[in-house]
């Protein structure tokens, strides 16, 4: 669709009710795709959109957001190369502000769900304008450095779902903690837990996102 710039899938509610409807916009990790978190989309509640995004550049058999910046030490302290970062986030605002005209989207009823990548995309986009969005889900992800020292108007009280894992190789929960914690100082309102589990989201992960979701959609 030539309004939505990102490739995608939209999923639509299978409950409809009356006027426009809350979304879950799904952004994935490095290397996969707008298939990849579907399954985690199935468990949600059935009067809601699901649009999942697909990011712009191709990697390997998958797609990634953003290229890494390891120049600060290699992947566990590696950042969002900036300009590839700051197109990505302005392509997802594009594609959202595109699904709401084309999918009849409550725009004041959108949340955020991203894994790892799609997880550090979607907290950088909540700091970057917070009335956009009515809640996060961020999974085995961080908080940019770019956007760490940020203090926007509209992030108090927000809620924010932060997960990591105790076994992740790729993001250390540290990273993760990191972030839960700055969002705290903010006043967001965060879910913030740590599951025994490698770069990946597991059961009980799964049934804490999905508990979350329902309470805010």
């Amino acid at each position: 669709m030539s309004d939505i710039p990102l490739e995608h899938v939209h999923v639509e509610p299978s409950e409809p009710g009356d006027g426009p409807a809350p979304a879950v916009v799904l952004l994935h990790g490095r290397g996969s795709n707008e298939q990849d978190l579907l399954s985690i989309a199935q468990e949600f509640p059935d009067h809601v959109h699901v649009v999942s995004l697909r990011a712009p550049d191709r990697l390997q058999g998958g797609y990634t957001w953003y290229e890494l910046d390891l120049s600060g030490g290699g992947l566990h302290e590696s950042q969002p190369h900036a300009e590839q970062f700051e197109r990505s986030r302005n392509l997802v605002r594009e594609a959202i502000a595109g699904a709401v005209e084309a999918y009849d989207i409550d725009p004041d009823r959108i949340g955020l769900l991203g894994f790892s990548q799609g997880a550090i995309t979607s907290l950088s986009l909540l700091l970057d304008d917070p009335d956009d969005y009515a809640w996060v889900v961020a999974l085995h992800g961080y908080l940019a450095d770019s956007h760490a020292d940020l203090d926007p108007d509209g992030i108090a009280g927000k809620p924010v779902f932060v997960g990591g894992g105790s076994m992740d190789q790729i993001i250390p929960t540290s990273r993760v903690e990191r972030a839960a914690e700055r969002l705290r100082e903010l006043g967001a309102d965060v879910t913030a837990n740590v599951y025994n589990a490698p770069h990946g989201v597991g059961p009980d992960e799964l049934q804490d996102v999905v508990a979350f979701v329902d309470a805010h959609v």
